[in-house]
């Protein structure tokens, strides 16, 4: 009789300390979730800005070619409409 009561008491204290162990399992797992998602969140923000930052420059150089590629094609006209005056 005093085993089963044993027994019965330490169980009872298993089963509580679970329900315990699930609220903070509960809570960390709601922390975690919120710091995963600052993370994303700001390495969302520093691609954007990357990206941004890239796409700027790209866009400059871009012009910069299309300029100089401009520039020869009017001085290779011009060369040509010299060989047919001449």
């Amino acid at each position: 009789m005093k085993k089963l009561i044993l027994s019965f008491a330490i169980a009872t204290l298993i089963f509580s300390c679970k329900e315990e162990t699930k609220d903070k399992v509960e809570i960390a797992t709601e922390a975690v979730t919120s710091d995963v998602t600052e993370s994303v969140d700001s390495a969302k923000i520093k691609t954007e800005t990357v990206l941004d930052t890239v796409k700027s420059k790209t866009e400059e150089k871009l012009k910069n070619v299309v300029d100089k590629g401009a520039d020869k094609v009017i001085e290779a006209a011009d060369k040509v409409k010299k060989s047919v005056k001449k």
